[in-house]
């Protein structure tokens, strides 16, 4: 077993994929959901099983598959979990980078918008309680509508979040009803040309009753394109890392991860929402 350190932001992957290059048959990355993230992209296409140790902000996934928030108890975890191959997501930009691997969740709007605004050094004292005082920061202020295309049809949202877990910020459901065993992506887009509305949004989400809110739309799918914005850049996000701006895409990749998770994993599996689209507000 050989313990690797990174040497900076996007060292990650560039270890892993060195890693799996001299054979590696097991890689457990320590640390938080950009870590992972970082991880995966120098992983993704390869057999070789990925583990996890949270160490992070928010640590989604160790949430999303039960390992608990301590680095202790996941590595005990650990020892009893089981492989599974999953699928990733894929982000394309038009900016020319290369396309982006991501685990969670990819972000368009709103909540890119307070990732890139994120203060770092607020972050590191702070954790979690900087992204809510980001947050905070962007209320009343107009946000910027772009349009969605998926499964031949379109619409308006100022965030849209393409997700493969339900956990968001590792303490709310956004999406309630998708698996990392899923094939596709459960897409949440929230209406609205203010932050306004997010406050009657949020409460939705915190009583688990975002289904039934006007100005919102839950669809699965495994493309989408986002365009169109009506002012100034969106951004984008992944894994809750910047991601580059609009136009961009998401594409589900199937087969791309082999995935250390719980025993009891797969018997959590949500129950899936049979509805094609299920929306409270007008599609254009």
């Amino acid at each position: 077993m050989e313990a690797i350190p990174t040497t900076g932001r996007g060292t990650a992957g560039t270890l892993a994929r060195e890693a799996l290059d001299r054979g590696a048959d097991l890689i457990v990355a320590a640390g938080g959901d950009g870590t992972i993230n970082e991880v995966v992209n120098g992983m993704a296409g390869s057999k070789v099983p990925l583990g996890i140790l949270p160490a992070g902000t928010a640590n989604v996934l160790a949430n999303e598959l039960g390992m608990g928030k301590g680095m202790e108890r996941a590595a005990e975890s650990l020892l009893h979990c089981v492989p599974e191959r999953i699928g990733l997501g894929v982000l394309s930009t038009a900016l020319g980078e290369s396309p982006r691997y991501f685990l969670l969740m990819a972000g368009a709007g709103l909540d890119a918008e307070i990732v890139y605004h994120l203060n770092q050094n607020l972050k590191d004292a702070m954790g979690k309680v900087a992204y809510w005082v980001a947050g905070l920061s962007r209320f009343g202020r107009r946000l910027s509508e772009f349009t969605v295309e998926t499964e031949g049809r379109s619409y308006r949202a100022s965030f849209a979040l393409v997700s493969r877990v339900r956990n968001y910020g590792g303490d709310l459901e956004i999406a309630p009803s998708i698996s990392l065993l899923d094939e596709d992506f459960e897409v949440v887009l929230f209406e609205g040309t203010t932050t306004m509305p997010y406050t009657k949004y949020m409460l939705g989400v915190l009583a688990r009753r975002i289904r039934d809110m006007r100005g919102v739309t839950i669809l699965r799918t495994r493309k989408a394109l986002f365009s169109g914005t009506d002012r100034g850049q969106v951004y984008v996000q992944v894994d809750g890392e910047a991601g580059g701006v609009i136009p961009a895409s998401v594409e589900f990749a199937p087969d791309a991860l082999t995935l250390l998770v719980p025993p009891g994993f797969r018997a959590r599996r949500p129950a899936r929402v049979e509805e094609a689209v299920w929306t409270t507000s007008p599609t254009r």
